[in-house]
C-alpha cells in the first residue's frame, strides 16, 4: 500500500502542475486578448457592400490587371517578381484563388480603401480604383471564377507565400525552389545561382518596404499557439501593435487552409504521433496492472 501512497502523491502532484501551474504561466506570459477585436474572419468593421455583378466585374477587372495577373484566365502578370517588387516593394498577386480564399466584403473595401481596409499605413495599391458598385462587381467577378477547392499550400502561396519563405518546404517569397543541376565541367549551378541572386533581390526590396525582412513561417505553429496565429491573421496590429503586416482579410475557410499547410510543414510528425500515443497509454496501463500482480506474489505471506 505504502506503494500506492507514493504513485497516488505523484499523481496528485502532476495534476496540479498541470492545470494548474502551466496554465497560469501561459496566462502570463500570453496576455489575455480582447475577444471584442476578433469575430472569426467576420470582419464587421468593414462596411458593407452592394451585390456585385460579375460579368461587370470582368469589365472592371481591367484597371487591376495593370499590377495583377489572373492565369485561371490567360491573364498574365505584367511583370515579374523581382521587377513588381522594385517597382512596388512587393509582388502584387495573381488573383486567380482571391474569392477562394479571401472574404468577399473584405476585398470589394480594399479596392476601395487599401490602407484602411489592411490596417495598415501603406499600401503599394493605391485607393479610389473603382466605385463602390463597381468593387462590388469585381468581387463578384473573382468569387465566380474561383476554383470550388484549393489545396492548403495553394492558399498559403496566395495569402502569405509573397512575403514569408519556408525554408523546410523549398517555397520562396518569388516561388518554389527549382530543381537544378551543376555543369559537369565546372561543377557550378549557374541556375541555382541564378534563382538565388533572384531571391536576394526581392527580398532585399520587400525587407526595404516593410522596414524588415519577414521571418521565415516553418515551424511557426511550433514556436506559436494556434489560437496566437489565427488572431494574429485576422487583426495584426491589435497582436503587435505597429507591425508591418497587413491584415490580409482571409476568410475562415482560407485561414484553416494555410494553417493545415504550416502545420504539415512543421510539423509533420503529428498525425503519427497522434496515433502512436494512445498505445503508449495502453502499454503503461497492462504494464502498471502486471507489475501490481507481480509485487503482490513476490510479498505473499511475507508480511
Amino acid at each position: 500500500m505504502k506503494e500506492l501512497k507514493v504513485l497516488a502523491v505523484v499523481i496528485f502532484f502532476t495534476l496540479v502542475t498541470y492545470w494548474g501551474v502551466e496554465p497560469y504561466a501561459h496566462s502570463v506570459m500570453h496576455k489575455h486578448i480582447e475577444e471584442a477585436k476578433f469575430n472569426n474572419f467576420q470582419y464587421k468593421d468593414l462596411k458593407p457592400v452592394a451585390k456585385g455583378n460579375p460579368a461587370n466585374g470582368k469589365t472592371a477587372f481591367a484597371a487591376c490587371a495593370s499590377c495583377h495577373g489572373l492565369k485561371s484566365q490567360g491573364i498574365k502578370a505584367p511583370m515579374d517578381a523581382v521587377s513588381a517588387a522594385s517597382a512596388y516593394g512587393v509582388n502584387p498577386p495573381d488573383l486567380s484563388n482571391a474569392g477562394a480564399v479571401l472574404d468577399e466584403k473584405f476585398i470589394a473595401n480594399f479596392i476601395l480603401s487599401p490602407t484602411h481596409t489592411a490596417l495598415v499605413k501603406k499600401s503599394g495599391m493605391p485607393g479610389g480604383m473603382a466605385s463602390k458598385q463597381g468593387a462590388a462587381d469585381i468581387a463578384a467577378y473573382l468569387k465566380s471564377i474561383a476554383p470550388k477547392e484549393v489545396k492548403p499550400k495553394e492558399a498559403f502561396e496566395f495569402a502569405c507565400g509573397r512575403c514569408h519563405a519556408v525554408h523546410y518546404d523549398k517555397w520562396t517569397q518569388i516561388g518554389q525552389t527549382p530543381k537544378t543541376k551543376s555543369d559537369i565541367k565546372t561543377g557550378v549551378d549557374l541556375a541555382k545561382l541564378d534563382f538565388e541572386k533572384k531571391v536576394g533581390q526581392y527580398q532585399l526590396k520587400l525587407a526595404g518596404y516593410l522596414g524588415k525582412l519577414p521571418p521565415d513561417l516553418s515551424i511557426i505553429v511550433r514556436a506559436r499557439s494556434e489560437e496566437y496565429l489565427k488572431k494574429f491573421v485576422e487583426n495584426p496590429q491589435h497582436i503587435l501593435k505597429g507591425t508591418a503586416m497587413p491584415r490580409v482579410g482571409i476568410s475562415k475557410e482560407g485561414y484553416e487552409k494555410v494553417y493545415k499547410y504550416l502545420e504539415e510543414v512543421g510539423d509533420p510528425s503529428k498525425p503519427k504521433r497522434e496515433a502512436v500515443g494512445p498505445w503508449v497509454i495502453g502499454f503503461f496501463v497492462i504494464f502498471t496492472f502486471l507489475a501490481f500482480l507481480w509485487y503482490k506474489a513476490q510479498w505473499k505471506g511475507l508480511k
